[in-house]
Formats: C-alpha cells, structure tokens, sequence
C-alpha cells in the first residue's frame, strides 16, 4: 500500500501546491485518450477499487478521455470452481471449451464489468459497459497456438481463443463525445457470430492503437518492469525491451503485457506506462504529477 500522508494533517498550502504540479500535465493531456488496462489486486482490494474509480472520474472531469479494458482471471477461476471445472492454460492462454465460455462471459461481460460501471458511477462519473459484441466493434478470429520447441506450423486449438482481425472505433468515439467512459470486456466476435476470448491487454493494446490514444495504462501487481536485480527501470525504449526479452529479464506473465505494450508503442501511442496497480491512486500519479509509479516505455 502507499505510505501518502493523512489527508487531514495536509496543509492548504501543500494542497495547493499538488494541484498546481498537475496543470501543466492537465493541460498537456486536454481532450487526449487514455486507454487503462485495469486487473490485479486494484481490482479486487475494496480500497484501491474505489481509488481507481475516482481517479478515472477526476481525469474525465479534468478533460481526458479514459477507456477502461479490464480483465477478470481470478473471478473467472472462482466461478468455474463453484460449477466442478478446472481452468486450464496453454502458454498463458486459457483454454476456453463452449462450457468455458459461457463462464467467460457472464463473468466479465456481466459480473465483472457492471461492478466497475457500478463503481464509476458510485464516484460520479457516467460509465456505460461494453463487449467487443455490441455493435460488433471488436471482431476476432480463433487464435491457434504455436506449440512450444516444434516446428513452425505444429499449432494447437484452445477452443473459443480469440485473435483481433478488426476493432471499430466509432462506437467508442461517439461515447467520448457525450462524456460517457467506456468500461470494455476483453469478449469478440468471429464472422459467424462465435463468441470468442481475448487477452484483456492485447485488447487494451490494440484499442490503444486504433483510437491513437495519447497513453496506454497498464495495471499489475508488480512496481514495474524490473532489471535482473529487481531494480525498477523507468523509462525504457522499444530497442530496450527487446534486449531485456532477448537476456531473459522479462520472462513468463510479463511477456504478452510487454508484446502488448511494445506493439502499442511501434504503432502510434505515445507512450506506455505499466504501473503498480498496489498503490493507492496510482493512476493520478502516474499521469498527473511529477512521480510516476512504473515503468514508461517510450515510443521512439
């Protein structure tokens, strides 16, 4: 958790002077998008739920444009349990047969996704809750895994996976405009109109893209990109990344955020920040002050 002082015992002057720290970035960011990748502990500790919620509401109102992409593993996980099924992973992936994905889907495009709706609104904001199936702005096709040491072309079928084909951004602008924020589950459709799963951040990457957001937000439970000694690495480069891929750094969970992360960079978002989802307001510090909380990778 953050060690921030006592509101109480803040003086108006120091209140004054953090406000004051936060125009030139308000200012920087007027009418930009922020796409935010919301999971983790922020999404499940009733404090930092709430934190969350209300720094999204203070950026609407402050003139930026976020759009929430959040995931839903361990609500997931709980709910499969209770029905008697075990959750299943191919190289991170979840194997999503059509029972899985009928879970898949009232968790987070019901359960999951109306909480956050619920919270936002709670905090005075007007969010409305989507899937990629409304107005079928997120089309997908099945994803086929590569299988790991055997030749290119020896791929496996993890059921109702899905990879990004297409994502139409005009829904989306037209919820900015009337000062709506966006809550999106990571849920496409295929052609036919297959439901399929999709990685949350390769949906908040993608949109990122699409919407040519100013930043890409990603929340872990981690403080950041780390180096071999578990030093926090602030501001990274693509060429960067790839070095610490390539000697191992960067390993396990953290690849499809980085592949996530890096695409996004490569193709127009400015910069993109994963953050500690752990600390309290991490969103405002990150975006509005002069303390970040993680690690940017910078476009160029």
């Amino acid at each position: 958790m953050s060690d921030s002082p006592d509101t109480g015992k803040v003086t108006p002057a120091l209140k004054a002077e953090i406000l004051a720290e936060a125009l030139p970035y308000i200012k920087r960011f007027f009418d930009k998008t922020i796409v935010i990748k919301y999971g983790g502990n922020a999404m499940t500790d009733p404090k930092l739920k709430d934190c969350f919620a209300r720094d999204v509401v203070l950026l609407k109102l402050v003139g930026l444009n976020p759009v929430v992409v959040h995931g839903g593993g361990p609500q997931i996980e709980n709910l499969l349990a209770r029905v008697g099924k075990k959750g299943e992973f191919v190289q991170g992936m979840r194997v999503t047969d059509a029972e899985t994905m009928e879970v898949v889907e009232m968790v987070l495009g019901g359960q999951v996704n109306k909480e956050i709706v619920n919270l936002i609104n709670q905090a005075g904001g007007k969010a409305v809750g989507l899937t990629g199936k409304d107005a079928n702005f997120i089309r997908a096709k099945k994803l086929l895994m590569q299988k790991k040491d055997a030749p290119p072309g020896d791929l496996v079928d993890i059921g109702q996976v899905g990879e990004i084909t297409q994502i139409d951004p005009s829904l989306i602008s037209f919820l900015d405009k009337g000062d709506f924020i966006p809550v999106i589950a990571p849920i496409g459709v295929g052609e036919d109109g297959e439901t399929y799963n999709i990685n949350a951040d390769v949906v908040a990457g993608k949109l990122a893209e699409i919407l040519k957001a100013e930043k890409l937000v990603l929340l872990t439970n981690t403080p950041g990109v780390l180096d071999k000694d578990g030093k926090l690495l602030t501001g990274l480069t693509p060429r960067q990344i790839d070095g610490l891929v390539e000697d191992g750094t960067l390993s396990g969970g953290m690849l499809p955020k980085i592949g996530s992360a890096l695409d996004a960079a490569r193709n127009g978002v400015k910069s993109v920040h994963i953050i500690d989802g752990r600390v309290e307001h991490c969103l405002l510090l990150e975006i509005l002050t002069d303390h970040g909380v993680g690690t940017m990778i910078k476009s160029k």
